[in-house]
């Protein structure tokens, strides 16, 4: 199991998904994307590039002991998952999507973000920063309070960490461009989770890809939940849906890689018995 995080978040965002999977003994990566994660691009030069590179790299990794991969992200990270599942289909196996964002529209992005999309070069988005809103992602207030008390307890200030500069959500907004013309691509079975509520990305999003993809697209649509659906509220319906279907795909890949090792056998018996 292959797992992305979001724009400026971590794999601590995937942490519940990751020790899910792995009580089932499936081998799990959930690498930190230079670039995409939260403090990492301090030049402001990476570009959405920079961060397929890295994932491809980890998949190439993963690739190398497992015979099937699924591939989930969060948030920004599912357009990195929707493109790898384009340009590898032989590669990845299913997608797993959680709260999967085409454009940031949800309630709590200001009615103005809508105007970054007239800046055309990345040097002037640069000159941005946007900075995170209540509820960041989160609805259950306790969780909320216990992340805003952890944060305002380090060093960096609570803006410094929920801030997106220009320069990413630029990169973000190529990155999206470049996945729409491949959604038609994608065939692998889909499992997509959204909140009806999102903060942070409407559920128009995981409309459009559910019409997009051409592939089979399982969608749970949460009711007492925001953008954050790997932690929030509703977590344990996200964990058993999500154990529910790696199971189900896990015995599809294993029934055909079975059928075929039965035919590749009678193939080869066929041929010893040839008569030259």
């Amino acid at each position: 199991m292959l797992l992305v995080h979001s724009l400026g978040g971590s794999p601590l965002e995937l942490k519940f998904v990751a020790h899910t999977l792995g009580q089932l003994g499936y081998t799990v990566y959930c690498p930190l994307i230079p670039g995409l994660a939260g403090g990492t691009d301090v030049s402001g030069l990476s570009t959405w590039r920079d961060w397929y590179g890295a994932l491809e790299q980890a998949h190439n990794d993963l690739t190398e002991q497992c015979d099937a991969v699924i591939v989930g992200g969060i948030s920004a990270g599912s357009m990195l998952a929707l493109r790898l599942a384009a340009t590898r289909p032989e590669k990845v196996h299913g997608l797993m999507l959680f709260s999967p964002t085409l454009k940031p529209n949800g309630w709590a992005i200001p009615w103005y973000f809508r105007f970054f999309s007239l800046v055309q070069q990345k040097w002037t988005a640069r000159l941005f920063k946007f900075q995170a809103r209540n509820p960041h992602g989160i609805k259950d207030e306790r969780l909320r309070n216990f992340i805003l008390d952890s944060v305002n307890s380090e060093s960096s200030t609570m803006p410094d960490l929920f801030a997106r500069g220009g320069g990413l959500v630029y990169e973000f907004r190529r990155l999206v461009n470049n996945v729409k013309p491949l959604l038609g691509q994608i065939t692998q079975h889909t499992l997509m989770f959204h909140p009806r509520h999102d903060d942070q990305s409407d559920l128009v999003n995981a409309m459009v890809l559910q019409r997009k993809l051409s592939g089979i697209v399982e969608t749970c649509v949460l009711d007492d939940c925001y953008h954050m659906v790997t932690l929030d509220r509703q977590r344990p319906i996200v964990m058993e849906r999500v154990k529910e279907f790696a199971t189900r795909l896990t015995a599809r890949f294993e029934k055909l890689r079975a059928e075929e090792a039965i035919i590749s056998a009678a193939n080869r018996g066929e041929g010893r018995g040839a008569t030259p």
